[in-house]
């Protein structure tokens, strides 16, 4: 890693992976988009809370009517108030059910924030390393453009005083035009790299270091890995708040063939004898039992729909479980591929750095051409730019692993940064009966 980052410069006040984090994890829209979604859901729990309230509502009726008849015209006026009062009293526990759906959703909800806070900070590791991994690439292939302009240079020189052919600045040419080539493309997939970082990140990137960290992070084998992630992973668990949430949705629909009681009762305050010349309040107070019989087929068809869908959850609960663990290895794997391929260029840049300083000297004596030392420098660049892009794809791959096991989260790395959820939110609004406008979180 220190020979391939060996090229970045260090600056006073380098922006560190972990800073990065925090500024995507605070500013990042993806995951306010997630806590607003989070929100909402609560209210649903609010709604289905209102079906076991009863609801109070006033009224006031003013009514004209007029006559002629007999060449008479007749008119009288009235005005009727009052206050009306519904409860349902019992509906076979839908209502439970509907609330224990709500619950079930918005803690699916809540797991879709973890997921997105998942997503944004993998995204914001991946870009951080690629910027890296670009501005080492240019520097590398800069360093490839200077060599090669020296050995155009050298042939040159050496045609002029007869040492040289044609042949070898033919070859140093063509190989000076590669790299310039090799350079440009650097330069422009940095600037796709740099366009990424300030997507996620919020700001351009600049003076970034290569002082990862986070292995604190890293499971200590395989199958803490898969245990973690069946434990933690935002996906297996929205796929249990789904099934929850269907289990209380078949109850719901079954809860539909049951009887309903009403408690219904008025009040009437203004106008309650019409023009009889009475004044007083008058009231009524009575219960009302509803039985469904026949409803078309559609309590039926409900069941059945809610019975679908909780298998469905189920199913798509085992096929989750699987993804989960599929992506555990395989990024366990990528790592340790990824690892291997970073000793390996190691010491692949080492040797061939060796046999370019002797294949100079070698040509310098007249027993090697230009073209072995250009073969030998292009072998050169090719195991320095393997060392970067495994060095870039092993830390990537480490965050991969991160959030696979259900890990890769503000509270778990530790970022100096206010945590977000709707936890609060919910807990509050669980509580409200009063009909606010707004609620503190």
């Amino acid at each position: 890693m220190a020979i391939a980052l060996g090229a970045l410069p260090v600056a006073a006040q380098a922006e560190t992976l972990a800073q990065a984090l925090a500024s995507a994890y605070t500013n990042n829209p993806n995951i306010e988009s997630a806590l607003l979604s989070v929100k909402s859901a609560a209210e649903d729990i609010a709604l289905r809370e209102a079906g076991k309230r009863p609801t109070i509502g006033a009224n006031i009726t003013g009514d004209y009517s007029w006559s002629v008849a007999n060449g008479g015209f007749q008119s009288d006026t009235g005005l009727t108030g009052g206050l009306s009062y519904n409860q349902t009293l019992f509906d076979n526990f839908k209502t439970e059910a509907e609330i224990e759906q709500a619950r079930a959703l918005s803690d699916l909800s809540g797991q879709a924030l973890r997921n997105a806070e998942q997503n944004v900070l993998l995204s914001v590791a991946q870009a951080y390393m690629n910027v890296i991994r670009d501005m080492q690439l240019v520097s590398s292939r800069q360093e490839s453009i200077t060599f090669y302009d020296a050995q155009l240079k050298s042939a040159n020189d050496r045609l002029d005083v007869g040492e040289g052919t044609k042949i070898d600045v033919a070859q140093a040419t063509a190989r000076q035009a590669q790299a310039v080539a090799s350079y440009r493309a650097a330069v422009a997939s940095l600037q796709t790299s740099q366009a990424s970082y300030q997507r996620w990140v919020g700001h351009k990137p600049s003076n970034l270091t290569s002082n990862v960290g986070f292995g604190f992070m890293m499971p200590a084998s395989i199958d803490s890995a898969i245990a973690s992630a069946e434990e933690r992973h935002p996906a297996i668990l929205s796929a249990k708040a789904a099934i929850r949430a269907g289990q209380a949705g078949t109850d719901g629909a079954q809860a539909a063939f049951g009887p309903t009681l009403d408690l219904i009762g008025s009040l009437c305050g203004i106008g309650c004898f019409g023009n009889t010349g009475q004044q007083g309040v008058s009231g009524s107070v009575r219960l009302s039992l509803s039985i469904p019989i026949y409803a078309g087929g559609a309590l039926g068809a409900s069941v059945r729909k809610a019975n679908l869908e909780q298998i469905k959850s189920e199913v798509d609960a085992m096929a989750t479980y699987d993804e989960v663990r599929e992506a555990v290895i395989t990024s366990w794997s990528t790592l340790q591929n990824a690892s291997a391929q970073i000793t390996s260029a190691q010491a692949a840049v080492a040797s061939v750095q060796q046999v370019l300083n002797g294949v100079i000297q070698e040509r310098d004596l007249g027993q090697r051409t230009t073209l072995d030392v250009l073969d030998s420098q292009a072998e050169l660049t090719t195991a320095k730019e393997t060392l970067i892009q495994a060095s870039s794809s092993r830390v990537i791959a480490m965050f991969t692993l991160i959030a696979a096991t259900g890990r890769l989260s503000a509270a778990e790395l530790k970022l100096p940064v206010s945590l977000k959820s709707g936890d609060n939110y919910t807990s509050t609004v669980e509580d409200v009966w009063q009909e606010l406008r707004t609620v503190a979180d």
